[in-house]
C-alpha cells in the first residue's frame, strides 16, 4: 500500500501529526475559518484520513470576530499525555506591519472526540507553540519568539518555557533560546521530541513560501544554545526540486508506528502550476489550492539523524507501513452534495471568524436561507457558507431565490480566497432593468463588475436562478440556467492564480489559507433582505496532470 501525496488536500496547512495507540491524528491550521478553529483527522494506516469534530465549536472556545485575513489560528499542536489530549494553539490578531499581537491558549480532552476544555490563555511570546511533555514529568511550551524592533530580525530563536503541568500556569523565569536557526533564517514551527536518551528539535525554516525548509537539531540537555543542526542538507525542501510535483514542504511533525515500527514525518505541502507563457522557475508557480498535507517515510543514519527516504524533495508516492496498519475506510474523493434537509454540515462548511449562527440564516426543510450582512470585503458580519477548493478541476452548482430592491443587495456563488481576492455570480438590481445577473471580482481590493450595462436581466416571473462555476485548473468560469437544464457561460474568463498564496503574497502579508467555493448574501444597505439556496453539488473531476505511482 503507497500514501499518495498530498494526503489531505487543499487548505490543510501546518500539520501536527501523533499517534494513540493503533490510531493516528493530525491537526492542522484553520486560520480565519470557522469551524473547525482547529481541523482534526484520524487514520488507523496513514493513507486514508476521515475528519472529526471541531474541538473550538463556538465562541466560548474561540472568538475571532475582526480577525484579519490569514490571522486566526496558527499552527495548532496536538500531543497525547497523562491520559488525555493536549491541544495548543494561536489566536493571532495582527499579521502585518512590526507587531504580532497573538494569544496562545491550551485546552485538553480525555476523549479526541470532547468535551474540550475551556481554553487557558498561556503567553503572547510568539506563534507556532508546540507542548512538550518530558518523562520527567515536566511540561514546556516551545515556540517561535517575535521582535518587532526594527533593528533586529523578526524572528528571535525558538524559546523554551516551563508550564505547571496541574495549574497550567507559565513559568516565565524558565524562558531560555534553546535554537536560533541557521544562516536561512525565519525559524519557526518547533516540535521537540526526546529520543532514545537525547532531545530532537524539528524546526521551519526559509518562510512558507519556495524557499521553505525543515532543519533538525539534537541535544543532551534542555540548556539555552545547546541544540546542534544536522549536518549536511536540510531534512527537507523542495527549494532546489523545481521539478518535483510537491513542493514548499517544510513544517511539521513526527511520529511513529507501533513499537519496533517505522517514522513517518507529516508536513506542509503545495502542487503549483504555471501558465503556458510563464517560466516552471521563476515565478515557480500558482498554488490556489493552498498548503496541503503531505506525509513523507523516514529513516535514521549511522549518526542518528533522521533522513527522508527517497532524498531531501521527499516523493508523492509513499510506502505505508508495512505492518500493524489497520485499512481506514474514507472518501476517494470530496465531492459533494447538500439539499440542507437539517442542520449545516460543518464538516465541508465553513464560515468566516463566527460560527452558523441564526443572525447568518438558516437551514432545514431542503433550503439554506441567508441573511444579508456585510460585503464580502468586510471583516466582521459576512453571511457566507464555503468549503475549500480540493481539486484543481471541480464543477459546483446552487439553485438561488432573491428578490432584491437595491444594489446593495447581492446573492450568489462564490470563489473565494480572503476580503480583498475573490469573484462571484450572483442576482442583484439596477435602475434600467430591475433584477439582474452580474459577474464581479475583486483583485486585490480592485472591484470590477465585468457586465455592467450589460448585466443579464432576469426575466418576469422567473422564481429561482441555477448559477455554476467551472474551474479548470488555471482558470475559471461562472455559468446560469433559468431552469436547472439549459446552461449560459457568462462570457469572462477569469485566471484561477488571483486565488493562490503566491498571488496574495505579492500584495499582502497574510497568504496562508486557500481557495473556497461557497453561498453568500450581501445586504450592506442594512434592510438584512434574505436570499434561498437549494441543493448545492460539488463534483470533482480528474486531473490529467496528476502523476501516476
Amino acid at each position: 500500500m503507497k500514501i499518495k501525496n498530498p494526503v489531505l488536500p487543499g487548505f490543510n496547512a501546518d500539520p501536527s501529526i501523533i499517534r494513540v495507540d493503533d490510531t493516528y491524528y493530525i491537526a492542522n491550521s484553520t486560520f480565519e475559518w470557522f469551524p473547525p478553529g482547529v481541523r482534526l483527522h484520524e487514520s488507523k494506516d496513514l493513507v486514508h484520513w476521515n475528519e472529526l469534530p471541531s474541538p473550538l465549536a463556538d465562541v466560548d472556545m474561540l472568538d475571532m470576530k475582526g480577525n484579519p485575513a490569514s490571522g486566526g489560528i496558527w499552527a495548532p499542536d496536538l500531543s497525547y499525555a497523562d491520559g488525555k489530549f493536549w491541544l495548543i494553539f494561536t489566536d493571532v490578531k495582527v499579521t502585518e506591519g512590526p507587531f504580532k499581537d497573538m494569544h496562545n491558549y491550551v485546552t485538553t480532552a480525555k476523549d479526541i472526540h470532547g468535551p474540550w476544555t475551556k481554553p487557558v490563555l498561556l503567553n503572547g511570546v510568539g506563534f507556532d507553540e508546540s507542548l512538550f511533555h518530558d518523562d520527567d514529568g515536566r511540561k514546556y511550551i516551545v515556540q517561535q519568539t517575535w521582535d518587532h524592533r526594527e533593528y533586529k530580525h523578526p524572528f528571535d530563536g525558538i524559546t523554551l518555557t516551563e508550564i505547571d503541568p496541574n495549574t497550567l500556569e507559565v513559568m516565565p523565569e524558565t524562558a531560555r533560546t534553546i535554537y536560533d536557526g541557521t544562516d536561512v533564517k525565519l525559524v519557526e514551527g518547533p516540535h521537540l521530541y526526546k529520543i532514545n536518551g537525547e532531545y530532537y528539535l524539528f524546526a521551519a525554516q526559509g518562510g512558507t513560501v519556495w524557499t521553505h525548509q525543515e532543519v533538525v537539531a539534537r541535544s543532551k540537555t534542555l540548556d539555552a544554545h545547546s541544540f546542534t543542526t544536522e549536518p549536511g542538507d536540510p531534512f527537507i525542501t523542495n527549494f532546489d526540486t523545481p521539478d518535483s510535483y510537491i513542493q514548499k514542504q517544510g513544517h511539521g511533525a513526527l511520529v511513529s508506528t507501533p513499537p519496533g515500527g517505522e517514522w513517518y514525518y507529516a508536513s506542509l505541502s503545495a502542487r503549483p502550476w504555471h501558465h503556458e507563457t510563464e517560466s516552471a522557475t521563476d515565478p515557480r508557480g500558482w498554488s490556489p489550492l493552498g498548503r496541503e498535507t503531505s506525509i513523507q517515510k523516514v529513516e535514521w543514519d549511522d549518526e542518528g539523524w533522521p533522513r527522508i527516504v527517497g532524498g531531501h524533495g521527499g516523493e508523492t508516492f509513499v510506502d505505508a507501513p508495512p505492518k500493524d496498519a489497520i485499512l481506514t475506510e474514507a472518501p476517494k474523493d470530496h465531492s459533494f452534495h447538500d439539499d440542507f434537509t437539517g442542520k449545516l454540515d460543518t464538516t465541508n462548511w465553513n464560515t468566516l471568524r463566527i460560527p452558523f449562527t441564526d443572525h447568518m440564516g438558516s437551514t432545514g426543510d431542503g433550503s439554506l436561507k441567508l441573511i444579508g450582512h456585510d460585503s464580502l470585503s468586510s471583516t466582521f458580519d459576512v453571511s457566507m457558507i464555503a468549503m475549500r477548493w480540493q481539486a484543481f478541476n471541480f464543477d459546483a452548482s446552487v439553485k438561488v431565490k432573491f428578490n432584491p430592491f437595491s444594489y446593495q443587495q447581492m446573492a450568489g456563488l462564490t470563489n473565494f480566497y480572503n476580503d480583498k481576492h475573490y469573484s462571484w455570480i450572483f442576482i442583484t438590481w439596477n435602475e434600467e432593468k430591475g433584477h439582474v445577473i452580474e459577474v464581479a471580482q475583486n483583485d486585490n481590493n480592485n472591484y470590477t463588475s465585468f457586465l455592467k450595462d450589460d448585466a443579464i436581466q432576469i426575466p418576469e416571473g422567473t422564481e429561482s436562478v441555477w448559477f455554476r462555476t467551472k474551474v479548470r485548473k488555471q482558470f475559471y468560469t461562472y455559468e446560469y440556467s433559468f431552469d436547472g437544464q439549459e446552461w449560459h457561460e457568462v462570457p469572462v474568463k477569469l485566471d484561477a492564480k488571483i486565488l493562490s498564496d503566491e498571488y496574495v503574497l505579492s500584495t499582502y502579508g497574510g497568504f496562508f489559507t486557500g481557495a473556497f467555493v461557497g453561498l453568500a448574501a450581501v445586504d450592506y444597505s442594512g434592510y438584512n433582505s434574505t436570499a434561498e439556496f437549494n441543493n448545492f453539488d460539488y463534483t470533482e473531476l480528474p486531473d490529467p496532470d496528476e502523476p501516476k505511482e
